[in-house]
């Protein structure tokens, strides 16, 4: 068990330390994101002094709900991406087959490297937007400090969700060859469901509410809304719904990699 612990440990380090070696493209990524924070801001700023107390939101709380998700938004991957590029290379090249008979888990390894990704984007592409924004961008910091544990574990239950559902898009390389026109729908769908737009809050009736109960909603809105404090007696079930899709959509993935390496055997590749 330690050995195996350790394995994953070290392949999460080997995915922070690969994107780390991209400093310019890093150092740009997190300027483009501070850029359109501050936009983005504006625009909202506009809209909630036309429409005062809009979704639920104070002023303030949404601005600092534009300069959390733009901390969040490569982390958690909300436009695809990360391990995804890497896997379809795999299956392009016929890689994959050695991959599933590799002396460790299949998800796990994709998994631990991606959480190493995801590691180094928040502290770089994640806290210089996120800093700047409370700085010079009106942004507020929580109020309580037991929000920020609660915070975090949202965020890491956030990138577990957005895991899960690109991994079942890419596992569904095995059936379709290729799975561009999946990512392609999910990005539209994580564009809107996710928050990462406007706030869920902001939509109708019925739809605000089934969107809140996606699995997408766990990649911007919950982790936002728990940083706003705005969650009070409702975070436990937040986070209960977020740890939900996390285990389900694993489950999901695990079990998808079951059947995709039985059809490798069948096929003989």
């Amino acid at each position: 068990m330690a050995s195996s612990a350790g394995l994953y440990l070290a392949i999460a380090r080997g995915g922070f330390r690969r994107y780390s070696t991209y400093r310019a493209a890093t150092a740009a990524g997190a300027f483009t994101n501070t850029v359109f924070g501050f936009v983005l801001a504006s625009g909202f700023l506009a809209l909630w002094h036309a429409k005062p107390h809009l979704g639920g939101y104070d002023t303030r709380q949404a601005v600092t709900y534009i300069w959390v998700s733009q901390a969040l938004l490569v982390a958690v991957a909300a436009w695809g991406g990360g391990f995804q590029d890497d896997l379809q290379d795999r299956f392009r090249t016929g890689d994959i087959a050695l991959d599933l008979h590799r002396p460790c888990d299949f998800l796990g390894w994709w998994l631990a490297g991606d959480l190493g990704r995801a590691a180094f984007q928040l502290l770089t592409r994640g806290a210089v937007p996120l800093t700047v924004g409370v700085l010079v961008g009106h942004a507020r910091l929580p109020h309580s400090p037991l929000t920020w544990p609660l915070f975090l574990g949202s965020v890491l239950l956030s990138l577990l969700v957005s895991f899960g559902i690109r991994f079942l898009i890419s596992v569904s390389s095995f059936w379709l060859m290729d799975a561009e026109g999946l990512r392609a729908v999910s990005v539209v769908v994580s564009m809107f469901l996710s928050g990462m737009l406007l706030p869920l809050t902001l939509f109708p009736d019925g739809l605000r509410q089934a969107a809140q109960l996606l699995p997408w909603a766990a990649l911007i809105q919950a982790p936002c809304d728990i940083f706003l404090e705005r969650g009070g007696d409702r975070v436990p079930a937040e986070l209960a719904l977020q740890a939900g899709w996390a285990v389900l959509l694993l489950a999901a993935g695990r079990a998808a990699q079951a059947l995709a390496a039985r059809k490798v055997v069948v096929q003989g590749g």
